[in-house]
């Protein structure tokens, strides 16, 4: 399987002209526009089977064994940008104000497109293999667009398999997790309505500013008192809006904040005391409240059969010493969640670590590390191969 990864790493500097050339033209969630024109492209080029415009901005690519029947096997990337600032040095930084790819997508797509090169060029194995090349996993919701566009009618699979960079590990190492491998994560948002009135005059108002102070502290209780001291969330607000002048008492505020949970009926549970303890408060000062949830991702539940077919898979291409099982579970999110919920499958993590800039992901100044390009795309090609020998 070592032959793999050497092939590849004879493409390194073409690699990295591709992930650079995405890194200087991001595009944010469901508007992948030239990204997803570039992905097709090349896919066709090679003889791939494409479908553009699953979930909208999505590309789908197949390729089909030539050893006949088997079964088939998903792997899939992100492609969307942040709406962030870029504030790095490097020679290909944004072109677009207010956008950059910070999470290392560009350096995903890259892998999946070489991984998709590669397989089209050795077919020597049974069934296939679908490309998945999604939207808007920044809280867009795009993987929820490409299922409800068909994505596993039109494209059945009998597992699926994603894979992230990281910089907290050494570049080429990779971690996976058993079981809840990262939170799933609500988006909440919480209207009080109360009556406006003359800042010398506060006993004319029911007034929003202070529910919506009141409501921010009361929602710190629900993790410290009713989830289970063992079981781990997070109940975040993160925004507050309300007023208008220094002598003016609100009559309205809107409050915004987010969830983390690791299994469906803590998430349950975070979604019924918010709505209640939100308008209990609300109601203590005379304000009317409405809460709404808006599911951003489900817990990301990895199949413990498909974890270890993965990292056997990362073994043979970067060695037993560099892949291990995560003991805790990442309190960040992912939609490939979604994904989960339908078809079984396993996500890891691939350790890089730029040398442009600040290092952690979702940083202005963050560059994806192209010393693990050929090492991404290898993993894939080697999983695929494996699973589809027989």
């Amino acid at each position: 399987m070592t032959t793999i990864l050497h092939d590849l790493e004879q493409n390194a500097a073409r690699y990295a002209q591709w992930r650079r050339d995405f890194h200087e033209h991001p595009e944010l969630g469901l508007e992948e526009v030239r990204t997803a024109g570039i992905v097709a492209q090349r896919l066709r080029s090679w003889g791939v089977e494409v479908t553009e415009h699953v979930g909208r901005t999505g590309v789908v690519g197949v390729v089909r064994g030539e050893l006949g029947p088997g079964r088939t096997v998903g792997l899939r990337c992100d492609m969307d940008a942040l709406p962030m600032t870029e504030t790095g040095s490097c020679p290909y930084r944004s072109k677009t104000p207010g956008k950059m790819h910070a999470c290392g997508h560009d350096g995903h797509t890259t892998m999946l497109l070489a991984a998709a090169e590669y397989t089209a060029a050795h077919r020597d194995f049974h069934g296939s293999v679908v490309f998945i090349f999604q939207p808007a996993e920044e809280g867009s919701g795009g993987a929820l667009e490409m299922i409800k566009d068909g994505l596993f009618e039109r494209f059945p699979m009998d597992e699926i398999y994603g894979m992230h960079n990281w910089t907290d590990v050494a570049p080429g190492t990779v971690k996976g997790r058993k079981g809840a491998a990262m939170a799933g994560s609500d988006f909440f948002t919480i209207r009080v309505k109360g009556r406006g009135a003359h800042g010398s005059a506060p006993q004319l108002s029911a007034d929003a500013a202070l529910a919506a102070a009141l409501i921010t502290t009361s929602l710190q209780q629900i993790v410290a008192r009713n989830v289970a001291p063992l079981d781990s969330a997070v109940v975040s607000v993160t925004k507050i809006h309300t007023g208008s002048a220094n002598n003016i008492i609100p009559e309205t505020a809107e409050l915004g904040g987010c969830t983390r949970f690791f299994s469906d009926e803590t998430g349950a549970l975070l979604r019924s005391r918010i709505e209640t303890v939100a308008k209990a408060v609300g109601a203590s000062v005379g304000c009317a409240v409405d809460v709404e949830f808006e599911a951003i991702y489900a817990v990301l539940e990895n199949v413990p059969e498909l974890t270890d077919a993965m990292l056997d898979a990362a073994r043979d291409v970067v060695g037993a010493d560099k892949v291990s099982y995560a003991q805790l579970p990442q309190m960040g999110s992912e939609d490939f969640s979604f994904f989960l919920r339908h078809v079984p499958g396993a996500y890891v993590f691939l350790g890089g670590q730029a040398p442009h800039g600040a290092k952690n992901l979702h940083n202005p100044g963050y560059d994806f590390d192209d010393r693990v390009l050929a090492t991404g795309a290898a993993i894939w090609v080697t999983l695929a191969r494996k699973r589809l020998a027989a």
